[in-house]
């Protein structure tokens, strides 16, 4: 049997008017939310992989109260069970000390094979923490896979660069990263959406991890936002009435912009 951890993330909803809270972390609070689209594709892959054999998928997820969506989403696409680390001292944690917070959480599973993620969460899109996760646990990483192949305990992935294809393979218990590439995730069909309100959701604190307040929260973070200012409203386009000239004219324009 092939056990998968998938770590998803509960992010503002892009549609929505995001926003920064008065300590300049992202408000995740007063907004519309939603499990992150980028980690829909980890679910599914996960789903995909233990489809093909036997298997258990539990997703993982770090955040407020709210982020229980996150997982419940990820739970009616058919993972079996999740966990929900919530504690008000992780406020404002950044992306080194969420992925000890993630590796702490990941040891307290145990049992497991594999370990999947998104390739960045579509908030902060930093893309780091699957393989800082991997880091901290001492597992090798394969990431940006547009394609998994996973064979007993061999994985295959094919990983699309700009100017090249590279196929990469490991053995044993890995972090995975996938792209928005390896496929459309699935609906949640209405037995799914059923079915998932029998599955099983485990809540931890930072005391159940046996993790540090001090090593957590925005205090702690490395990264900070310092500043930051709503985006302009767009402005009038300027028109370039053709006489003849229209031609010079966008060429004048674009070398203007130095966009020629």
């Amino acid at each position: 049997m092939t056990k998968i951890v998938v770590a998803v993330k509960y992010v503002p909803d892009a549609t929505a008017d995001r926003t920064f809270s008065a300590d300049n972390t992202v408000d995740r609070v007063g907004v519309d939310g939603l499990l992150s689209e980028l980690d829909e594709y980890a679910v599914e892959q996960a789903l995909q992989t233990i489809e093909a054999g036997d298997g258990e998928v539990t997703v993982l997820t770090v955040g407020p109260e709210q982020a229980a969506d996150a997982v419940r989403k990820a739970l009616q696409m058919g993972a079996h069970a999740g966990i929900h680390v919530q504690d008000d001292a992780i406020h404002g944690s950044d992306a080194f000390a969420t992925s000890e917070i993630l590796a702490k959480a990941i040891e307290k599973v145990g049992d497991y094979d594999l370990l999947f993620f998104g390739m960045a969460s579509t908030d902060a899109g930093l893309g780091v923490v699957p393989t800082l996760v991997a880091e901290r646990l001492g597992l090798p990483a394969v990431t940006f896979a547009s394609e998994i192949t996973v064979d007993g305990d061999t994985v295959t992935i094919r990983r699309d660069g700009d100017v090249a294809t590279q196929e990469i393979v490991g053995t044993g218990k890995l972090v995975v990263s996938v792209t928005d590439q390896t496929g459309e995730a699935r609906y949640p069909s209405f037995k799914g959406i059923m079915a998932a309100k029998k599955k099983p959701v485990e809540e931890w604190s930072l005391a159940d991890l046996g993790l540090d307040a001090s090593k957590v929260g925005l205090d702690n973070a490395w990264t900070k936002v310092e500043s930051y200012e709503p985006r302009p409203p767009r402005t009038a386009g300027e028109i370039v009435t053709d006489e003849g000239d229209g031609g010079t004219k966008l060429v004048e324009f674009l070398a203007s912009k130095k966009f020629v």
